[in-house]
């Protein structure tokens, strides 16, 4: 089948949005590869994936053996802005901030539009795992991945219906394995590559180091019990996040110790036992619906992090967020990340925690 128009391909250089150009070419789409440059680091501390000089190479390999045109676009200044400063800023606060959500939202699909008009483009296809529909009244649906173990439709809540009405996700309905052989059987040259696991930005996964270099300071602490009494010290209430146990520095044995809240005023972390993680009700703010929410309460799933199963929960929209009450306590609500209303595996909408 040939598409009557020109789709722009999100090229990173990885093997997922590899494939998915590959996938439409080989349906017959008019196809363009555009890799967005983001981010650069020096010295000791390099660049990861969707970054790095290689991964723009690898990009510029697949639409050559695609025989499509390539181009690259500098956005480091808009990643910047928008995304790495508030991730410094969150971590300061307090807060454990979901980077690859306000990258979808504020740099990344919303330009990759306005890049693919300036082609000739009237859609954006990327590699994520997640799917588009339509339901009967023709109204846009943002429905999760059928591969569970690699949905994203959690980082794309954020994301306007009349972006979603022009995105394509040619991975929707693939499991990962299923998608590199499609890439082996294609020739796509990265086929084989691995999976990038860390933050583009910070790939060495040392969030703590990334801040201190970013703004020049360390400010150490004290790790405190939940009635006060000071249990250690720590190097930087940033280089924590709630819910965590390792790396405490606290001996003596008896019951392991969580992070519960961080008090960045006070540079102080709150630490205790793994039953005082547990809540039944959270609040979000900012909150972006892709759906209509309905009007009042409403039962729906709620997940609180990438890897958290959507729990069952009662969810009330207010003025500009919206409260959940979980069914069951849930484990480690931190304040930043991102909470995403389901039914089902359609996406509601979501919104940022607040303390």
């Amino acid at each position: 089948m040939t598409d009557a128009g020109r789709t722009l391909v999100a090229m990173s250089g990885g093997v997922d949005s590899s494939v998915a150009a590959a996938l439409l070419r080989e349906q017959g789409h008019d196809v363009v590869g555009v890799t967005l440059h983001l981010w650069d680091a020096q010295g000791e501390h390099q660049v990861g994936r969707c970054c790095a000089p290689e991964d723009r190479e690898d990009a510029r390999r697949t639409c050559d053996h695609l025989g499509i045109p390539h181009y690259v676009f500098d956005e480091r200044e808009a990643f910047r802005e928008k995304v790495v400063d508030p991730f410094v800023a969150a971590y300061l606060g307090g807060a454990t901030p979901s980077p690859c959500v306000h990258c979808n939202q504020q740099v990344k699909l919303g330009r990759l539009l306005e890049i693919a008009t300036e082609l000739g483009a009237t859609r954006v296809a990327t590699g994520h795992y997640a799917r588009i529909d339509r339901d009967a009244s023709n109204e846009i649906r943002l429905l999760r991945g059928l591969d569970s173990a690699k949905d994203q439709s959690y980082f794309l809540y954020g994301v306007p219906r009349d972006v979603l009405s022009r995105c394509v996700f040619p991975l929707g309905a693939l499991e990962k394995g299923q998608t590199r052989a499609e890439g082996k059987r294609l020739g796509v040259p990265n086929w084989d590559k691995k999976d990038s696991v860390e933050l583009c930005f910070v790939p060495d996964g040392d969030v703590g180091g990334f801040i201190e270099r970013e703004t020049g300071a360390a400010r150490s602490g004290e790790l405190v019990a939940p009635d006060g009494t000071s249990l250690g010290h720590h190097e930087g209430h940033y280089r924590f996040t709630v819910g965590q146990r390792r790396g405490l520095g606290i001996g003596g044995g008896g019951e392991p110790k969580y992070v519960l809240r961080i008090l960045p005023d006070e540079d102080r972390v709150v630490v205790g036992d793994r039953d005082a993680l547990y809540r039944r009700d959270a609040r979000a703010t900012a909150a972006v619906w892709t759906a209509d929410p309905p009007a009042g309460a409403f039962e729906a799933e709620v997940q609180i992090r990438y890897r958290h199963r959507a729990a069952p929960a009662r969810v009330t929209a207010t003025e500009s967020g919206f409260t959940v009450a979980f069914h069951e306590p849930q484990r480690a609500v931190a304040p930043g990340q991102a909470a995403v209303v389901y039914r089902g595996d359609r996406v509601i909408g979501g919104g940022l925690l607040a303390a």
